[in-house]
């Protein structure tokens, strides 16, 4: 298939870089993660693999290998003084790569995560965590975030409501996440995705799995292999050297206000597959939404977005939702409702997309979400969630009405106080 220009001047610029590059891969099934890693290494045998073993971390002990095609080079326990994945990125994971990248500068690296680690949290450890007071970013190139998902467990583990620590793989104390959460967030922040091996159900359902993960990463590359004839020379040449990586795109939830596709609309379905966009201007009345939630989610393997409701007119709401549970929680501040010397604190491609598509009266509210399933009804969904906004009459009562209407999510998403300390962007809910 043609080249985008974009991936050409990635590679251009990956190409003149002298630092030692960096692919991460990550991936909730480690047989096929490593599957992949090998392949790399059997192509180049100067590649230095890392990764780091984190089934004693809660006890402050993580175990780091580091091999390249000869076999292992380095393979210690380390302690940590507080167990959990930041620590092991800080304190061990950023300083291995960049002593490698220093002592061997003439040696690409492999980071091979483990399965509980989602690679946005090395890209802000990256972004922000100094080694020696360098950045990581001065010693090494980061290439691209690469994915693996097996193609045999996708659905199930998607599907699975499940948390961490009901498999005893929960990375930390405190880590209360669910199974299905980390594999979306791995999938939905790499730039590229491998699909390892075939579904057991037949070539229908692996093309099946294709599709899905296209509707979900419509912004990724993805490359399908054959577990059985591993064509390792090809696999490198479409995982090395991409120049895939764009450290300033934002989080998954994010991505709509910032611009960023944060979906794609086919409503009809392709293997099955179903994707749909759904953008108003008007505001979610707060009760109608609330009956609806667990109906609209009902087929879904996925959905995500922003959303504004009538009764909480200053706040951006996130919604997420994957592997049964729905998320909900504060992105910040809408602009249209921050005195303006306060814009200047928003990322200058939120004020981008706000200013292309201003309302005269709603400035930059509206909703934006995306919902992926399987044989669900596109229409029934629109209608269903068309529904929920405000009629013409309810326009009428106006912002001050509006506020007091009956809302189940009352104190559920706090702001800063806009006169004082305003929260323009947020964290993706827990």
């Amino acid at each position: 298939m043609p080249t985008s220009p974009l991936a050409s001047a990635g590679r251009a610029a990956a190409e003149s870089d002298t630092r030692p590059s960096l692919t991460v891969l990550s991936g909730f099934w480690p047989a096929a993660t490593y599957g992949v890693a090998h392949a790399l290494l059997a192509v180049d045998p100067s590649l230095l693999l890392v990764r780091h073993d984190l089934t004693d971390v809660r006890d402050g002990t993580v175990r780091r290998v580091v091999r390249d095609g000869a076999g292992v080079r380095e393979d210690e326990r380390i302690s940590l003084a507080h167990g959990c994945v930041s620590c092991t990125l800080r304190e061990d994971v950023l300083p291995t790569l960049a002593r490698l990248a220093r002592t061997q500068p003439d040696r690409d690296l492999v980071l091979m995560l483990p399965e509980v680690v989602e690679p946005e949290a090395v890209a802000v450890a990256c972004a922000h965590c100094l080694v020696d007071g360098t950045p990581i970013t001065d010693l090494l190139h980061v290439d691209s975030y690469v994915t693996v998902v097996h193609a045999e467990h996708l659905l199930d583990g998607l599907a699975t409501t499940d948390d961490l620590r009901a498999r005893h793989i929960h990375a930390a104390d405190d880590d209360n996440r669910s199974l299905a959460d980390v594999i979306v967030r791995q999938i939905e922040y790499a730039d590229t995705l491998v699909l390892w091996g075939r579904s057991g159900e037949g070539a229908y359902d692996t093309s099946r799995l294709s599709v899905l993960l296209s509707r979900m990463t419509p912004w990724a590359t993805q490359v399908l292999v054959d577990d059985d004839v591993v064509d390792a020379g090809e696999l490198s040449r479409r995982l090395r050297g991409t120049g895939r990586h764009r450290p300033e795109t934002p989080g998954v939830l994010v991505r709509g206000l910032e611009g960023y596709t944060l979906g794609v609309h086919e409503p009809h379905p392709d293997c099955g597959v179903v994707s749909v966009v759904f953008r108003a201007r008007r505001p979610f009345h707060p009760g109608r939404l609330h009956d609806v939630l667990e109906d609209v989610n009902a087929e879904m393997v996925r959905s995500r977005g922003h959303l504004w409701l009538a009764s909480q007119p200053e706040t951006v709401i996130a919604w997420d939702f994957a592997g049964g549970g729905l998320g909900l929680g504060s992105l910040g501040s809408w602009l249209v409702a921050l005195p303006d010397p306060h814009w200047a604190e928003a990322p200058a491609n939120r004020r981008l997309a706000a200013a292309l598509d201003w309302d005269p009266y709603y400035g930059d509210r509206h909703q934006h979400l995306v919902f992926i399933g399987l044989d669900l009804d596109p229409a029934e969904l629109h209608r269903t969630l068309a529904g929920c906004l405000l009629t013409d009459a309810e326009l009428a009562d106006g912002e001050e009405g509006w506020r007091d209407y009956h809302d189940p999510f009352a104190g559920c998403f706090p702001l800063a106080d806009l006169a004082g300390n305003p929260a323009v962007t947020g964290g993706e809910p827990a």
